[in-house]
């Protein structure tokens, strides 16, 4: 469903990655497979959770393009897919630039409140 009046703001296949990234366990595997390929044997070995719980979570980081399963031999080794991942952060890039602008001129505004502050003081200072 989307809201009425507003655009499609993102692609649908955003929904999947963040969906994927806001569980702990599937950004500890992401973090794990930053350094390489692994197994599911691999994977599982910090968690404790079995492996059939594991390949829940690497069939979720799968369909959201954020890992995928190669072939070497008897093994089925995941690794990790980058391009979910940047179009992820180019897509919060934009709420950066909009925050960084807000925090700025609230910097700004508080800068002014502190030198209004000062005058008043050296003001009330005079009457004392």
């Amino acid at each position: 469903m989307q809201p009425s009046g507003y655009g499609q703001s993102h692609p649908s296949h955003l929904d999947a990655t963040f969906a994927a990234l806001a569980d702990p366990t599937r950004r500890a595997i992401l973090s794990r497979l930053a350094s390489g390929e692994a197994s599911v044997t691999e994977l599982s070995g910090p968690f404790a959770m079995s492996q059939p719980a594991i390949s829940k979570h690497l069939k979720v980081l799968e369909r959201a393009g954020l890992i995928s399963r190669g072939r070497d031999a008897q093994r089925r080794p995941r690794r990790l897919e980058p391009k979910p991942l940047a179009e992820a952060s180019k897509w919060l890039e934009g709420y950066q630039q909009l925050w960084q602008g807000q925090f700025q001129r609230l910097d700004a505004l508080l800068g002014e409140l502190n030198k209004w502050r000062t005058t008043l003081a050296l003001i009330l200072q005079r009457f004392d």
